[in-house]
């Protein structure tokens, strides 16, 4: 093991930092509560990227989908795999505040549990009195298992809601068979504790912009998007805000109702669902298809907009790359947060 350190600056903010030889760029990062962009944290989902301005790192293994060779020869890194050889200098257009939370752990209780689908349930967790846990609406929290695994699921509700009811809420979706979800849906109880460490991730909302908002989300990517509607409507932002809501039948719109109170609360927020697997006993008749498809289909021109993505990889990059190369929306107005499933990551 090394115990070289290097330095790190990061443009065009000019945050600098130490990486150590035996760790990643992006763990460094953290560590030193730097607000590098980052998703997974396993190479897998892309939100990681950066340009490499000057510098040598090698790179650990990683999904050819999160970095492809062509961008990786072009300079690009992830940070998340990236281990440095020398000083780097690095291009991040999201590294720009200092105001990050700090990462902490924590013990949580569960304070309801309730069936909002046949394989979604909202959990909803009480925090230790006076714990103060801060976070931005779009961030995660991470369950630390018996065997120090982990399991991450973004933060439901926004920040603001922890003056009147300090807790967690959490969407979780049942994968069978696999190993935390299994657990939280046979056997998980009222008053039980967990171990959560957090918040992580970069995705939030840019409040130094006036730019109409698009929000998309598919399945449970819905929850950190719920969280960006409470701070929108608790701010009174004025912002034109759209959301749509991707998924296979529905029945998976688990808390359509609570959006659409929402709507008639908030005159800027206008609200598409979209159903990709609908059948003739669903007796539906909105609009079909895949969601990412019904934006492009309303909308001629996305250069003036920010969009906010949440859900699988595949909506994710299909959205970030049609929407850029045939709407015109800037690469740097396009904030994602993928949901990848421990499948999902070893299939990457």
């Amino acid at each position: 093991m090394s115990d070289s350190v290097f330095q790190v600056s990061v443009l065009p903010s000019g945050r600098t930092f130490e990486v150590h030889a035996d760790e990643t760029v992006l763990a460094a990062a953290i560590r030193q509560n730097i607000p590098m962009p980052y998703g997974c944290k396993d190479g897998a989902c892309g939100s990681c990227k950066c340009r490499m301005v000057s510098g040598q790192v090698h790179l650990r293994a990683h999904s050819s989908h999160a970095l492809s060779a062509s961008e990786e020869a072009e300079g690009t890194i992830l940070a998340c795999s990236a281990f440095a050889d020398s000083d780097l200098v690095l291009h991040s257009e999201q590294v720009t505040d200092a105001d990050s939370f700090p990462v902490r752990k924590l013990p949580v209780r569960v304070a309801s549990l309730e069936r909002a689908a046949d394989d979604v349930m909202l959990v909803r967790m009480s925090l230790p009195v006076g714990a103060n846990f801060g976070y931005f609406a779009g961030q995660y929290i991470e369950f630390i298992l018996r065997d120090g695994t982990r399991r991450a699921y973004s933060i439901a509700n926004a920040p603001h809601t922890q003056e009147d009811s300090p807790g967690l809420e959490l969407h979780l979706r049942h994968t069978p068979g696999g190993r935390f979800t299994d657990h939280v849906f046979s056997a998980l109880k009222e008053k039980d504790i967990l171990r959560i460490e957090g918040p992580f991730g970069s995705f939030r909302l840019h409040e130094d912009s006036d730019k109409p908002i698009i929000l998309l989300a598919s399945g449970t990517g819905f929850a950190p998007i719920k969280a960006l509607i409470e701070h929108l409507q608790f701010t009174q932002s004025p912002r034109t805000i759209a959301l749509y809501w991707g998924v296979r039948r529905p029945r998976d719109l688990y808390m359509d109702d609570w959006v659409r109170v929402r709507q008639a609360q908030m005159p800027t927020l206008a609200y598409v669902t979209v159903v990709s697997n609908a059948d003739t006993q669903d007796a539906w008749q909105g609009r079909n298809g895949l969601v990412h498809q019904a934006v492009l289909d309303d909308h001629t021109d996305l250069s003036g907009h920010e969009v906010y993505a949440c859900g699988s990889p595949l909506m994710v990059d299909a959205a970030r790359a049609s929407f850029s190369q045939d709407r015109a929306l800037p690469e740097t107005a396009f904030f994602s947060d993928a949901f990848l499933t421990e499948a999902d990551k070893h299939r990457a």
